[in-house]
């Protein structure tokens, strides 16, 4: 039988109002008073009805970090993950970083939330976090990109595999002068999506036809788009690197008097809602999220994962979608 508060008491030499006063916080009691309870609730294996409430609720929570919430994509993460861990009966707890911080800033949150699993999405995981997350056997997961320099459990679409099907399709549909704008570079993102389309163009002997960097942003490849479709010679087709990027590019065509899918053909990444809106009619990669999601939520399930384990990468295909941009 688990121990109780009147054993406790018993070990101590104190009374049971003591004992309920010592695991009560700001409750007045004499702080040597306070040390002896503690060291004879730990010696007996005592844990407190608060705390056994708090564990509970922990042991059914699961944290998502978030670092680029204006990125409509991650919303839609958000949103379908939440749902998923309804069906489940399980809490979900979020926090947001700041652009270009890493989770070293809410390790102590974390640690001291003590959730079941923590899901790391467009942030970049400090080996800090993973050690201090390894410690206190708190699985971790990466949704969406890939760290090589850190041992953890990742789950992400082939960003490789999507980037050669988007310069297969411009290939295939005779595009000759085949431009690209970027995300972030020290992505895995960026980097895969990249290195798939630049090998598939060289396999059928074309280059780059113009290049720029949009950092995943509206405003970043508003004006990448803007240097790119600027004088004569400018890409017939452009690659994005993300759905929010092909957006803006589709708007600067437009503002230039182009005819988006004629004069130029655009392709994003990602699926985001709005690719569908009719102003767009975005030809993108659709990244199959519920599909990550539940990976994700399977490892995480998974008793025979360990938080102390080497990790693994799991890479799920995405599927291009045909629309009137491309």
């Amino acid at each position: 039988m688990k121990p109780t508060a009147k054993e406790v008491a018993h070990a101590a030499g104190v009374s049971l109002s003591a004992v309920s006063r010592a695991f009560t916080p700001g409750a007045s009691l004499d702080p040597q008073k306070r040390r002896q309870i503690l060291a004879a609730a730990e010696a007996i294996g005592y844990i407190s009805p608060a705390r056994r409430t708090a564990e509970a609720i922990a042991a059914n929570t699961v944290t998502l970090v978030a670092g680029d919430l204006l990125n409509p994509f991650y919303p839609m993460v958000l949103d379908r993950l939440a749902k998923q861990l309804q069906l489940s009966n399980k809490q979900l707890l979020v926090y947001a970083l700041p652009a270009g911080q890493d989770t070293d800033a809410i390790t102590e949150q974390i640690l001291a939330a003590r959730p079941a699993a923590v899901i790391v999405t467009s942030a970049s995981l400090s080996s800090g976090m993973a050690r201090a997350c390894r410690q206190h056997q708190i699985k971790v997961v990466l949704l969406n990109r890939i760290q090589r320099n850190i041992k953890i459990n990742c789950i992400a679409c082939d960003n490789y595999g999507g980037g050669q099907d988007v310069a297969r399709h411009f290939i295939t549909t005779g595009r000759k002068r085949i431009g690209f704008i970027g995300g972030i570079t020290n992505t895995s993102t960026h980097v895969e999506r990249s290195r798939g389309f630049k090998d598939m163009l060289r396999e059928a002997g074309m280059t780059v036809h113009g290049e720029a960097v949009g950092n995943f942003s509206y405003h970043g490849a508003y004006a990448a788009a803007t240097s790119l479709l600027s004088g004569s010679g400018s890409p017939d087709a452009i690659f994005c690197c993300n759905d929010i990027m092909a957006l803006a590019t589709i708007d600067v065509a437009k503002e230039r008097g182009l005819k988006i899918g004629e004069d130029v053909a655009v392709i994003g990444f990602d699926g985001i809602p709005m690719a569908s809106w009719t102003s767009y009619q975005l030809t993108t990669i659709q990244q199959p999220v519920d599909r990550m999601i539940r990976e994700a939520l399977d490892m995480i399930n998974d008793d025979t994962v360990r938080p102390s384990d080497d990790g693994s990468v799991r890479v799920i295909p995405g599927s291009l979608v045909v629309r009137t941009s491309a």
